[in-house]
Protein backbone atom coordinates (compact mmCIF):
# COMPACT_ATOMS: atom_id res chain seq x y z
CA UNK A 1 0.00 0.00 0.00
CA UNK A 2 1.12 3.79 -1.18
CA UNK A 3 1.48 6.05 2.41
CA UNK A 4 -0.88 8.25 1.19
CA UNK A 5 -3.40 5.43 1.20
CA UNK A 6 -1.75 4.22 4.10
CA UNK A 7 -1.77 7.39 6.41
CA UNK A 8 -5.64 8.06 4.94
CA UNK A 9 -7.13 4.77 5.89
CA UNK A 10 -5.39 4.36 9.14
CA UNK A 11 -7.51 4.74 12.14
CA UNK A 12 -8.13 4.04 15.97
CA UNK A 13 -9.32 0.86 16.97
CA UNK A 14 -11.35 0.30 19.29
CA UNK A 15 -12.89 -3.15 18.84
CA UNK A 16 -10.02 -6.05 19.09
CA UNK A 17 -10.15 -9.55 18.38
CA UNK A 18 -8.60 -12.09 20.48
CA UNK A 19 -6.04 -12.71 17.86
CA UNK A 20 -2.74 -12.84 19.13
CA UNK A 21 0.01 -10.44 17.70
CA UNK A 22 3.06 -12.63 16.02
CA UNK A 23 5.96 -12.20 17.11
CA UNK A 24 7.69 -11.05 13.99
CA UNK A 25 4.98 -8.52 13.64
CA UNK A 26 5.46 -6.82 16.99
CA UNK A 27 9.28 -7.05 16.10
CA UNK A 28 8.65 -4.68 13.24
CA UNK A 29 6.37 -2.56 14.93
CA UNK A 30 8.98 -2.17 17.95
CA UNK A 31 11.86 -1.85 15.39
CA UNK A 32 9.57 1.31 13.51
CA UNK A 33 9.48 2.71 17.16
CA UNK A 34 13.39 2.23 17.53
CA UNK A 35 14.02 3.93 14.22
CA UNK A 36 12.09 7.21 14.47
CA UNK A 37 13.93 10.30 14.51
CA UNK A 38 14.88 11.78 17.48
CA UNK A 39 16.24 15.32 18.39
CA UNK A 40 19.83 15.12 18.40
CA UNK A 41 19.41 11.24 18.06
CA UNK A 42 19.34 11.00 21.42
CA UNK A 43 16.59 8.23 21.44
CA UNK A 44 14.93 8.91 24.77
CA UNK A 45 12.10 6.79 23.78
CA UNK A 46 11.34 3.52 25.96
CA UNK A 47 8.85 0.84 24.87
CA UNK A 48 6.85 -1.30 27.33
CA UNK A 49 5.48 -4.31 25.63
CA UNK A 50 2.14 -5.21 28.31
CA UNK A 51 2.08 -8.56 27.63
CA UNK A 52 0.84 -10.82 30.65
CA UNK A 53 -2.22 -10.58 32.59
CA UNK A 54 -0.83 -8.96 35.36
CA UNK A 55 1.04 -6.11 33.41
CA UNK A 56 -1.95 -6.03 31.22
CA UNK A 57 -4.67 -5.85 34.43
CA UNK A 58 -2.25 -3.10 36.14
CA UNK A 59 -1.48 -0.64 33.27
CA UNK A 60 -5.59 -1.05 32.25
CA UNK A 61 -5.92 0.07 36.14
CA UNK A 62 -4.57 3.59 35.18
CA UNK A 63 -6.47 3.93 31.94
CA UNK A 64 -9.93 5.85 31.18
CA UNK A 65 -10.72 3.62 28.15
CA UNK A 66 -10.63 -0.06 28.33
CA UNK A 67 -10.25 -1.39 24.72
CA UNK A 68 -9.37 -5.18 25.56
CA UNK A 69 -6.85 -5.80 22.96
CA UNK A 70 -4.51 -8.79 23.13
CA UNK A 71 -1.27 -6.66 23.95
CA UNK A 72 -0.55 -2.88 25.07
CA UNK A 73 2.36 -1.11 24.41
CA UNK A 74 3.57 2.00 27.06
CA UNK A 75 5.57 4.76 25.33
CA UNK A 76 7.45 6.65 27.99
CA UNK A 77 10.67 8.95 27.26
CA UNK A 78 13.57 9.69 29.97
CA UNK A 79 13.62 13.47 30.18
CA UNK A 80 17.51 12.86 31.25
CA UNK A 81 18.22 11.47 27.99
CA UNK A 82 16.27 14.04 25.68
CA UNK A 83 17.81 16.81 24.24
CA UNK A 84 17.15 20.17 25.37
CA UNK A 85 16.51 23.20 23.35
CA UNK A 86 19.56 25.62 24.17
CA UNK A 87 16.85 28.82 23.89
CA UNK A 88 14.40 28.38 26.59
CA UNK A 89 15.30 24.45 27.73
CA UNK A 90 12.49 22.45 26.07
CA UNK A 91 12.75 18.87 26.63
CA UNK A 92 11.98 17.09 23.18
CA UNK A 93 11.73 13.26 24.71
CA UNK A 94 7.94 13.89 24.69
CA UNK A 95 8.10 15.21 21.18
CA UNK A 96 10.76 12.15 19.80
CA UNK A 97 8.29 9.38 21.85
CA UNK A 98 5.48 11.12 20.04
CA UNK A 99 7.34 10.56 16.70
CA UNK A 100 8.20 6.66 17.45
CA UNK A 101 4.13 6.19 18.95
CA UNK A 102 3.18 7.16 15.20
CA UNK A 103 6.14 5.23 13.30
CA UNK A 104 4.67 2.46 15.34
CA UNK A 105 0.76 2.61 14.71
CA UNK A 106 1.50 2.92 10.86
CA UNK A 107 3.45 0.21 11.07
CA UNK A 108 1.16 -2.03 12.84
CA UNK A 109 -1.41 -0.54 10.08
CA UNK A 110 0.62 -1.36 7.21
CA UNK A 111 0.73 -5.18 8.87
CA UNK A 112 -3.08 -5.47 9.05
CA UNK A 113 -3.12 -4.70 13.17
CA UNK A 114 -4.70 -1.59 14.73
CA UNK A 115 -3.48 0.84 17.28
CA UNK A 116 -5.52 3.60 19.01
CA UNK A 117 -3.28 6.44 21.03
CA UNK A 118 -4.70 5.75 24.58
CA UNK A 119 -3.63 9.62 26.31
CA UNK A 120 -6.94 9.13 28.83
CA UNK A 121 -4.40 7.67 31.77
CA UNK A 122 -3.00 8.28 34.82
CA UNK A 123 0.63 8.84 33.99
CA UNK A 124 1.44 9.03 38.21
CA UNK A 125 -0.59 5.70 38.95
CA UNK A 126 1.19 4.18 35.71
CA UNK A 127 4.36 4.99 36.94
CA UNK A 128 3.27 4.07 40.70
CA UNK A 129 2.23 0.26 39.17
CA UNK A 130 5.39 -0.31 37.97
CA UNK A 131 8.36 1.82 39.45
CA UNK A 132 11.34 -0.73 38.86
CA UNK A 133 10.71 -0.46 35.02
CA UNK A 134 9.18 3.00 34.63
CA UNK A 135 10.74 5.11 37.58
CA UNK A 136 11.87 8.67 36.45
CA UNK A 137 10.19 7.92 32.88
CA UNK A 138 7.60 9.68 32.06
CA UNK A 139 4.42 8.00 29.90
CA UNK A 140 2.85 9.71 27.30
CA UNK A 141 0.73 6.79 25.86
CA UNK A 142 -0.92 3.74 26.01
CA UNK A 143 -1.14 1.65 22.56
CA UNK A 144 -3.63 -1.42 22.84
CA UNK A 145 -2.26 -3.23 19.63
CA UNK A 146 -3.98 -6.33 17.56
CA UNK A 147 -6.51 -7.22 15.14
CA UNK A 148 -9.46 -5.75 14.27
CA UNK A 149 -12.43 -7.82 15.69
CA UNK A 150 -15.50 -8.25 13.46
CA UNK A 151 -17.45 -5.24 12.59
CA UNK A 152 -14.82 -2.89 13.39
CA UNK A 153 -14.69 0.31 11.54
CA UNK A 154 -13.71 3.77 11.73
CA UNK A 155 -15.53 6.32 14.26
CA UNK A 156 -17.90 8.20 12.98
CA UNK A 157 -16.19 11.59 12.41
CA UNK A 158 -12.20 9.85 11.16
CA UNK A 159 -12.95 11.30 7.30
CA UNK A 160 -13.79 14.16 8.24
CA UNK A 161 -10.70 16.79 7.41
CA UNK A 162 -10.51 20.66 7.16
CA UNK A 163 -9.15 21.58 3.79
CA UNK A 164 -5.92 21.85 3.55
CA UNK A 165 -6.24 25.58 2.68
CA UNK A 166 -7.30 25.85 6.24
CA UNK A 167 -4.19 24.20 8.12
CA UNK A 168 -1.61 25.64 5.92
CA UNK A 169 -0.40 29.14 4.98
CA UNK A 170 2.41 29.45 2.44
CA UNK A 171 4.48 32.67 3.97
Amino acid sequence: MDFQTLAAQRYSLRKFSDRPVEEEKLTAILEAGRVGPTAHNLQPQRIFVMRSAEAQAKTDACMGFHFHAPLLLVVAYDPEAAWKREIDGKNHGEIDAAIAVSQMMLQAADLGLGTTFVGVFDPEKLVAAFPEELGTLRPIAVLPLGYPAEGAHPARLHGERKPLEELVKVL
